[in-house]
């Protein structure tokens, strides 16, 4: 590599860190921003290349949508949905006998649930992601939710992007949104019972026929003196 290459590889990655640099102290500005309006509404937050995970309490959470696209101009909501972090209670009773051998055994104490960027205190969470494209910003949003009290306000009234994102949560998790148009199911049928994307929900057809992930396969038969092919 000749002095003008190193020379300019230098530059490019002092123009990344000035870059990094800048991103966090813009995502620093916006939290204390964010702080102003939502008091102790907000929980946590976290950044990382420009973008940044906040975690609000539930009852501020329409308040943090209306803040992001009126004060800050996050005008593209980009999804919404829930994350289930209980470990499965399934185990891995269903692996395979090839993985069960391969993979190291059972720690004797489960790990902890790890709940991610910006942390969260119970097993269901609200995750959201919206992007202001004038700046290149990005917000990555969360809220706690109680597990015995499942419900959040809409975010439909400032981003009507997020009603069939909330239809989604609301069948696969079972998360009541105050103030939607009308949660009804998209994927299953209405008499349909139990929401599939909880951690505890039973695969039932995968116990009664095995998923073809765990089908034994037979080998080809050997010909020819143990090679295969034609004899």
């Amino acid at each position: 590599m000749s002095s003008t290459d190193t020379a300019e590889v230098a530059d490019a990655a002092a123009d990344a860190d000035h870059a990094a640099e800048q991103a966090a102290a813009e995502a620093e500005a916006l939290v204390e921003r964010l702080r102003g309006a939502l008091g102790d509404g907000l929980v946590e937050w976290h950044t990382d290349r420009g973008t940044l995970w906040v975690r609000v309490e539930r009852d501020s959470w329409a308040d943090l949508a209306r803040w992001l696209r009126n004060d800050e101009g996050f005008a593209f909501f980009n999804f919404l949905s829930a994350i289930d972090w209980l470990p499965s209670p399934f185990g891995r009773d269903m692996d395979s006998a090839v993985d069960n051998a391969l993979d190291p055994p059972e720690p004797a104490e489960p790990p902890a649930t790890e709940t991610g960027a910006a942390g969260g205190d119970t097993r269901f969470q609200l995750l959201a992601r919206l992007n202001d494209v004038a700046s290149g910003r990005s917000v990555i949003a969360k809220a706690d939710l109680p597990t015995d009290d499942l419900r959040a306000p809409s975010w439909v009234p400032t981003y009507p992007g997020a009603d069939w994102h909330e239809r989604e949560a609301w069948e696969m998790f079972g998360i009541d949104f105050d103030g939607h148009p009308g949660l009804r199911h998209i994927y299953l049928p209405g008499e349909f019972e139990g929401h599939p994307l909880r951690k505890d929900y039973p695969l039932l057809a995968r116990r009664v026929k095995p998923w073809p992930g765990l089908v034994d396969v037979e080998l080809m038969p050997e010909t020819n003196g143990g090679k295969d092919g034609p004899s």
